[in-house]
């Protein structure tokens, strides 16, 4: 097979590298569709029972730094728990080359026999690939795992509170710096457009429709304003806050 080297080619990313990082930017996207609700259902309730601006920044700031938090110990465990199983099942392998290899290397043959090659090649790519690395062999073939890639739980967890964030400074940012006749109107429009875009994205990612995923989250995120903003000024308006 031709090198890439000195050709100015740039190899493409394949198999578990693309989908990782697809993967990794699906979750961002969620992350800050999360941040952009969540807040923006804060500030805006909070706006249907005042006009200052000093409780709306206090409970913005408080639901932007709670659900980061969140965000980031949700995921932290989520990938732990990952993380945790894919480093035992590589354990498990490893020591099942160490007592049965023939054993095992029988078993990858067949492996790549029910992948449609003949018994001879099937020998001959398990003999190779064993003889390079087997334990690296066994965990592709038998499990999708690749071990120079196994889950960060503390990369998810900053990942996903860094997009919470980004995501959730889009409200406070649009109730704070409008007028104060205009920011609920103008949250909402912020808000709204932001939907539109991260749930085109992510439908872009996974190949579906973004014009459906984009009405989805809008929908949605009108929904979750609105309920908040009607609380808020039923509450202001009935005197209990």
């Amino acid at each position: 097979m031709p090198s890439d080297a000195g050709t100015g080619l740039h190899p493409e990313p394949q198999g578990t590298d693309l989908a990782a990082r697809l993967n990794w930017l699906r979750a961002g996207i969620l992350g800050a569709n999360d941040g952009i609700v969540s807040v923006a259902a804060v500030v805006v309730g909070v706006a249907g029972v005042t006009a200052e601006t000093g409780p709306i920044l206090a409970a913005g700031v408080a639901a932007l730094a709670g659900g980061a938090i969140s965000m980031a110990l949700g995921e932290y465990v989520s990938v732990s728990s990952q993380s945790d199983s894919q480093k035992n099942l590589i354990a498990k392998e490893r020591s099942e080359l160490a007592e049965e290899p023939e054993e095992e290397f029988d078993e990858l043959v067949e492996l790549y026999r029910a992948k449609g090659l003949t018994r001879a090649t099937a020998r001959r790519v398990a003999e190779e690939l064993t003889a390079a690395d087997p334990l690296r062999a066994h965990l592709d073939i038998e499990l999708g795992i690749d071990p120079d890639e196994i889950v960060s739980p503390w990369h998810a967890a900053i990942a996903s509170a860094g997009s919470f964030v980004v995501g959730a400074l889009l409200p406070l940012l649009a109730i704070l710096l409008t007028p104060e006749s205009l920011r609920v109107a103008a949250t909402f429009a912020v808000v709204l457009v932001a939907l539109a875009v991260t749930g085109a994205t992510g439908a872009w990612i996974g190949g579906g429709s973004r014009l459906r995923a984009a009405l989805r989250v809008v929908l949605g995120g009108a929904l979750a304003l609105a309920t908040t903003f009607g609380l808020g000024s039923l509450l202001g308006t009935a005197g209990i806050l």
